[in-house]
């Protein structure tokens, strides 16, 4: 891990529990054993670093996902990829799935919007996907039954009260529910 990966890590376990604006710079250098103004040699401004957070994030979900739809050949088994993965991430990403809900509008405008794009870009693979496997659903559809999906997946940071296996069972069990799709299991 970067020096700067720290840093955006610590940040979203500060922003997680206090909010954006409830850490200070001050705060966030003392946590990451350096002071607020040395922040500023890796990120221009505190800002600067909730948009890479978030950002980061966004195009990371839509990498991986795109990555592992690709290696299946069948639309099943590719929803079944993208469950996985969106699960694995939401399990070990609580803080970043927090700091997304709570602090949305504090994203600098730029950043919210190259988010949106990068969000919109991923519920069209997974509908793409679902539409692949049940050609007679409609698009919208197909768009509104991945974010109920990506919603149930995401309540884990209020949800996670089971050991991680348990959860991760139970997660991609109720996400196949939710698409509607008979998915086979990665």
């Amino acid at each position: 891990m970067t020096r700067r990966e720290q840093i955006l890590a610590t940040a979203a376990g500060l922003f997680a529990n206090r909010g954006f604006h409830g850490v200070s710079v001050a705060e966030l250098g003392a946590a990451c054993g350096i002071s607020g103004p040395a922040l500023y040699k890796h990120f221009p401004s505190k800002d600067a670093m909730l948009a890479e957070m978030l950002v980061s994030i966004s195009e990371e979900l839509l990498r991986v996902g795109r990555e592992r739809s690709a290696g299946e050949q069948d639309p099943h088994r590719a929803l079944a990829a993208l469950i996985d993965w969106h699960v694995e991430f939401a399990l070990h990403n609580k803080p970043l799935i927090v700091v997304q809900d709570r602090d949305w509008a504090s994203l600098p405008v730029a950043a919210r919007e190259r988010v949106r794009a990068l969000q919109r870009k991923y519920v069209d693979l997974w509908a793409h996907r679902m539409r692949e496997a049940d050609p007679d659903l409609g698009v919208a559809e197909a768009r509104a039954r991945a974010h109920a999906c990506f919603g149930l997946i995401n309540s884990t940071p209020h949800s996670a009260r089971l050991p991680e296996p348990e959860m991760r069972a139970m997660l991609t069990n109720m996400a196949v529910r939710a698409l509607g799709v008979v998915t086979a299991a990665p």
